[in-house]
């Protein structure tokens, strides 16, 4: 049966009067508004919001799915071709290791990043870890070397000595250069290493040390050891 008898029908008075107190009410303008508002398609959610508002990740530990692992290998390539000759403002400083140059590499795209760079904010949690334990202990050593690193940049930035701070917006720069092809290592071979060489980086959690830790876990093994 066709639409224009259905409303016809006696049955279909109160629709008809309805009909016409909408037409009377908001016009042809004012209906068609609203039937595209009805059927508008939702908006999706973004993945990321605008800085300085981010999404985290409702689990707690860092998985490889929270981090764009090109951005990180860009990083950690950029820290381990770095030589004297071209960043002598951050690697002749006394105390300043390859792990601190890691950590840099990360803080330095905090500092110079734009916010299309945010969109994996975990990855940033790879600079120092966490006292939770998460991704892996927190290396004091490395964490008061960068702080001492970024102090002594922002204090002769205002002295007008920009060398440092010239110097992580290089590193910064050539993370990104080299994100293309740095193909290792894998996230879980990275946590791996961190926290193998956590106990050297003077590593702690909420749970103590980690070179305390490493001991217990060695003697309970020898203990068994005995026991057998």
């Amino acid at each position: 049966m066709a639409r224009s008898s259905i409303l016809t029908d006696r049955r279909a008075a109160t629709s008809r009067d309805v009909q016409l107190d909408l037409l009377k009410s908001l016009g042809p303008d004012g209906i068609t508004k609203e039937v595209a508002t009805l059927t508008r398609k939702p908006k999706t959610v973004p993945s990321q919001l605008l800085l300085p508002h981010l999404i985290m990740p409702e689990h707690h530990e860092v998985r490889s799915s929270d981090v764009v692992m090109r951005r990180l290998r860009g990083s950690l390539a950029a820290a381990a071709s770095c030589e004297p000759r071209d960043f002598p403002e951050l690697l002749l400083v006394p105390g300043v290791g390859a792990r601190t140059v890691r950590a840099l590499a990360l803080v330095a795209e905090v500092v110079h990043g734009a916010p299309c760079r945010f969109s994996d904010p975990a990855r940033f949690s790879l600079a120092h870890g966490g006292k939770d334990h998460h991704p892996f202990p927190v290396p004091l050593r490395v964490y008061d070397e960068t702080i001492r690193v970024l102090k002594s940049a922002v204090q002769n930035a205002r002295l007008g000595r920009e060398d440092e701070l010239g110097a992580l917006k290089r590193l910064d720069q050539q993370a990104r250069q080299l994100e293309d092809w740095a193909k290792a290592p894998s996230f879980d071979a990275f946590l791996a290493e961190e926290r193998h060489k956590s106990p050297g980086y003077g590593g702690r959690s909420v749970f103590g040390w980690e070179r305390d830790a490493v001991g217990l876990r060695h003697g309970s093994g020898d203990l068994k050891a005995l026991k057998g």
